[in-house]
Parts: C-alpha cells; sequence; structure tokens
C-alpha cells in the first residue's frame, strides 16, 4: 500500500480507488480526462498519475459556480473536496461526490490537443510534453520507474555495488567514433597547434573529451576492486540512424562481475531479465492488462506473417517460464543456412560465417527456430570490441571471442557482453590491431598488469527492454523526451 506523504492529508486516485471507507470528505486533485452530464448532474473523470484508473467525480450543478462548471474542460487539471461513495456505475469501486470544487489551473477547451480520442503516435511524440496524460503513456512511464527500482534492488539484493561512472570522457569504448564531442573552445575559431591541428591541450579538461557511449570501462576498474559493480546511466551515440530502435541518447544498465567467466556471465543476464519481466508482472497489471488490449488491437491489424502468436501478457509470462536456448555463433549461423527464408531468397541480408547478423536474423532464431529467446555467443572476433576475451585453439579465419548477445521475440538482441581479455599481452595486441594507442588506454591495461583476473559483463539497452514489455513499436515512445537526428525538442 502507498503511503501518504507526511504532513499531507491528501491521498492518490489509486489509493481512493483501492479503498472501502466509504462516507468519509477526501480531498482528490487530478486532470479532467472526460466530462459529460445530463439534468443538472455532471461526470468527471479525474486522473493524477498515480493509476490508470480514473476516478469519476460527480458534480451538481445546483450547488456548483456557474464560472467553475463552465472551466471544467478536458486537460483542466481540478481540486475536489467531497464524500467518498461506493460507486453505483460499472468498471469502477468508488466515486467522489463533490462539495466543493476549484479550478486549479483550466485549459483552453478549443486549443487542448490531448482530447479523449485515438491520436497517432508521431502526433503525440510532437506534443511529447503533454503526452503522459494518455492512458498509453502514463502506462509506460510507470513501468519504466518500476523497471528501473527493480534494477537497483535485484543488483542491491546480490551483493553489486552502484557505480557512478563518467558521463564525459577521453576514451571511445566501443571503437565505433560515434561520439558527441564536448568542447569549450570558440567553434568558428579554434586554437590550432604547430601541425594545423585544434589544440585540445587549450581545452577546459586539457584534452578532448567526448559524451559517453558506455560506463564499461571504468565498471571494469570498479569490479576490479570492489568484485561485482553495476552503472545505470545515460548513454550517447551520434549515430545518424532514424530508426525505430535507435536512439542518440539512451540509458544503459551495466554489471561487471570479478571472477565471472563465460557461462557464468550468461546465467546472470538470463536471470536478471527474467527478474525484471517478473518484477514488471507482479507490479504493474492494471498497465500491463491496457497495453496488452492495445497490443492485441495492433497486432491484429497487421498482415498475418507478422502477426505475433502471444498477446504480450502471455509472451513475458512465457521468457519467464522456460529456460533460453544457448548456442554459438557457428550454429546460429548453420540454422540460418539452412532456413527456408534463406534458401527461398527472403533475407534482406546475405547469411555467412562472420556476418554481424541482423535484426532479420536474430528474430527469425527466437521467433520461428527457437521460439523463445536465444543467447548466441562465441562471436567472430572481427565484428566484436577489442575487449573481448579471445577464444584458444581455433582455425585461422574463424578465430572467436568471448562475446554473448540475448535475443527476444519482437526485438532481437536486448543484452550483449562478454567474458573481457584478462591477458595483458593479448590485449594490447589486439588494440594494435585495431589502432587504439596503448597510452589512450594505459588505465585500462594496468587492471592487466597489476592483480589481473577472470572477469566479465553486460549491458542491457534500458529503452529496449522498455519496448519488450510494454510491446511498443518504437523506440522513441519509451523514453520521456526522445533525442534522434534533428530533434532535441523539450
Amino acid at each position: 500500500m502507498e503511503q501518504v506523504l507526511t504532513g499531507t492529508k491528501q491521498g492518490s486516485i489509486k489509493q481512493l480507488l483501492a479503498s472501502t471507507e466509504y462516507d468519509r470528505e477526501v480531498t482528490v486533485r487530478g486532470w479532467v480526462r472526460h466530462r459529460r452530464g445530463s439534468k443538472g448532474v455532471f461526470f468527471i473523470h479525474l486522473n493524477d498519475g498515480s493509476t490508470i484508473q480514473n476516478i469519476q467525480v460527480v458534480v451538481n450543478e445546483e450547488n456548483t459556480n456557474e464560472n467553475v462548471l463552465n472551466q471544467i474542460s478536458v486537460g483542466a487539471c481540478l481540486q475536489v473536496n467531497g464524500n467518498l461513495v461506493a460507486s453505483q456505475g460499472a468498471g469502477q469501486s468508488s466515486e467522489v461526490q463533490a462539495t466543493e470544487v476549484t479550478i486549479l489551473g483550466p485549459a483552453d477547451s478549443e486549443k487542448y490537443p490531448i482530447q479523449p480520442k485515438k491520436h497517432s503516435m508521431e502526433f503525440l511524440r510532437e506534443r511529447a510534453h503533454l503526452r503522459m496524460r494518455t492512458n498509453t503513456f502514463s502506462a509506460i512511464f510507470r513501468i519504466r520507474h518500476a523497471a528501473a527500482y527493480a534494477i537497483h534492488k535485484y543488483y542491491n539484493d546480490r551483493g553489486f555495488y552502484y557505480l557512478h561512472t563518467p558521463i564525459i570522457t577521453g576514451s571511445d569504448a566501443e571503437g565505433a567514433g560515434e561520439m558527441f564531442q564536448v568542447t569549450t573552445l570558440p567553434i568558428g575559431n579554434p586554437p590550432l597547434d604547430n601541425q594545423g591541428e585544434i589544440d585540445f591541450k587549450q581545452d577546459f579538461f586539457g584534452q578532448a573529451t567526448n559524451l559517453s557511449v558506455s560506463g564499461q570501462l571504468q565498471g571494469e576498474l570498479g569490479a576490479m576492486g570492489l568484485g561485482l559493480i553495476y552503472t545505470f546511466g545515460p548513454t550517447f551515440r551520434a549515430e545518424n540512424s532514424n530508426t525505430t530502435r535507435h536512439l542518440a541518447e539512451f540509458w544503459m544498465v551495466e554489471p561487471e562481475m570479478a571472477f565471472y567467466e563465460q557461462e557464468d556471465n550468461h546465467n546472470l543476464a538470463e536471470d536478471f531479465l527474467k527478474y525484471l519481466i517478473r518484477y514488471v508482472l507482479e507490479h504493474c497489471k492494471d498497465d500491463l492488462k491496457f497495453l496488452d488490449e492495445r497490443f492485441t488491437k495492433e497486432n491484429n491489424g497487421k498482415p498475418a506473417n507478422e502477426r505475433s502468436d502471444m498477446g504480450l501478457i502471455e509472451k513475458l509470462e512465457f521468457v519467464v517460464a522456460n529456460d533460453f536456448a544457448r548456442i554459438s555463433y557457428t550454429e546460429a549461423i548453420n540454422i540460418l543456412l539452412n532456413s527456408k527464408p534463406h534458401k527461398k531468397k527472403k533475407f534482406k541480408f546475405p547469411v555467412e560465417w562472420g556476418i554481424d547478423m541482423q535484426s532479420e536474423h536474430e528474430r527469425y532464431l527466437v521467433e520461428k527456430h527457437f521460439k523463445k529467446p536465444v543467447i548466441v555467443y562465441d562471436y567472430p572476433r572481427e565484428i566484436k570490441a577489442f575487449y573481448m576475451k579471445q577464444n584458444e585453439g581455433e582455425e585461422e579465419g574463424r578465430e572467436t571471442v568471448r562475446a554473448m548477445d540475448i535475443l527476444v521475440p519482437g526485438i532481437g538482441e536486448i543484452i550483449g557482453g562478454s567474458q573481457r581479455e584478462d591477458n595483458l599481452d593479448r590485449l594490447m595486441q589486439r588494440m594494435t590491431e585495431v589502432g587504439i594507442p596503448h597510452n589512450e588506454l594505459d588505465w585500462y591495461l594496468d587492471i592487466r598488469r597489476f592483480g589481473s583476473a577472470p572477469h566479465s559483463g553486460f549491458g542491457l539497452g534500458f529503452e529496449r527492454f522498455i519496448l519488450f514489455v510494454t510491446g511498443m513499436a518504437n523506440i522513441r515512445d519509451v523514453i520521456p523526451f526522445p533525442r534522434t537526428p534533428g530533434n532535441a525538442k523539450f
């Protein structure tokens, strides 16, 4: 049961709807979602964000100021004093018989854009400052909160320490170069060095710096002193991609574990993902029920070959109840090569050993072949990051690293990780091969010089997880204010 804040008399609408203490005076505040009325009696549906359910307020025209009545429109914010009674209407347990209505904030009914009707996702994205007042988005962001809390609870209960890693960094953890630069130098006339290049020694940090794409490298430092750590914070990627799966600013959960090897990493990642789903199923029932109904309507409108075989809640319960399939990358490629879509040339992208599997390949493995989540491990060395531990004794041209991806229905990759390379010589050799100067990451190499140990970690894209558990189709709809190419509004 939610607690009322100390020093206040106000409870939430969620609390009032759950209460059976009727015939008592209450105060309720919220925004008007709907208004209807006849014969001098008005029925107002109020919502304060605490639940997807509205509370019905019954307003009698005889004891309410006409000016107040005229301002009770969709979008307006009200304070209502009245009597909590058992509702006579279907679908609701309680309602408030109003004795006093105060307009806290009127809304121009002709200009207020969020009306009680179906709006397109694009329409609501353009009005992201108001979209949290809709059922869909209030449900999504309550689930987002619950999942964020569950992440901290999961790791805290298992002896992990929450580590705050830098948002501003001089290193490129992924080696991809798609980073946002941070500088105080004058853009139009930056200082130059003797070679005519920008002289970053005169910049604020005395070197070139960027917004972080990952807290992993610093997380490894923490794990090699604290044992078990996790980071959970914003990350940034300057990838000019306008797909339904990409954001320029997103949140990552990245645990790093000393003494964990490949299988330990797989076990933790599967357990973690199932825990989060279970937590959402248990604590967000009303919101999931609403989103499940929405998912079913959207699913029925798709072509037959694109429809999901399961409802949203059914899918989540299925994931929790079943062990994930675990296959090597080589096994995955062989499955794809022998698949009907490959043989009939239905795949858009080619299949051969050494490719970076595309979403269509990942989803085939999950949705068609295994019909459950899949952990794919031992990827080709050449398509993975420099810090991943290299497997030994493999044939030339098929060198692999102890990488792993977890693939889920509808999304494809949701978790990516690896056992980290703990051998100093091998790590330095790999850095040389991919062109990373040793001196730039000398601090990272030190944890291999001084007391090196096996260690592993992975990253969960938080928005991708929320996309999965809410059944939404576009990642821009599961973060309050999306940052994408050409868009930094709000």
